[in-house]
């Protein structure tokens, strides 16, 4: 990239990072930073909410060393980048990793995020395309999707990311009905089963 088309995006993220510190949104509404763009839409449906807490309730029995939490609908933040997973794993103490501005958690502290897939070709795009580049760009581990709309439903586990190429290299697809098992992390060995993400 050029110095030019460098300081231009610098100055995007800005303008976008500043715009975005300043929107009030209705209840129930979401705004993110993602690859060049503020995206605002609702909170999830029903389903959406039922899947993602369903997830958090198991990931917080899952046996652990106590360095590491599950959160729900926090900022994750990197480089004037904005995302709010819908669940993320980071240290149990938050404060070891606030952002320069204090609006949330700096990414480089984030060992896993996990995003239900929305109805909507949108909703859809935004998952399992934009964030997965913008998540392997971070540097995140690991990157879960539940996808209801993949086929009949389908877990999806990527790790090993390439921040410089914005790609997970390491994609394990696993279908409704067999166990899908984080490989590593502070999650290694948690599974994502009909009890969680089923039909």
């Amino acid at each position: 990239m050029s110095l030019a088309a460098e300081r231009e995006t610098a100055s995007l993220d800005e303008v976008l990072w500043q715009a975005w510190k300043g929107m009030e949104l209705p209840e129930g509404y979401r705004a993110e930073i993602i690859e060049g763009s503020i995206e605002v839409w609702p909170i999830g449906r029903r389903r959406h909410g039922a899947v993602a807490n369903r997830l958090r309730r198991a990931l917080t029995l899952h046996p652990a060393d106590g360095r590491y939490a599950g959160y729900q609908a926090g900022d994750v933040i990197h480089r004037r980048k904005v995302w709010i997973p819908d669940l993320f794993i980071a240290p149990a103490d938050l404060d070891e990793i606030p952002d320069e501005e204090d609006f949330g958690v700096d990414a480089s502290g984030v060992r896993a995020v996990f995003e239900v897939v929305s109805p909507g070709r949108e909703a859809q795009a935004r998952d399992r395309e934009r964030k997965r580049r913008a998540y392997a760009r971070a540097g995140i581990p690991l990157y879960v999707l539940i996808d209801d709309f993949d086929g009949d439903g389908t877990v999806v586990i990527l790790t090993a990311p390439d921040p410089d190429k914005a790609v997970y290299a390491d994609e394990h697809r696993v279908p409704y009905g067999t166990d899908a098992v984080i490989p590593d992390g502070p999650a290694k060995g948690f599974v994502i089963g009909e009890a969680i993400g089923g039909p």
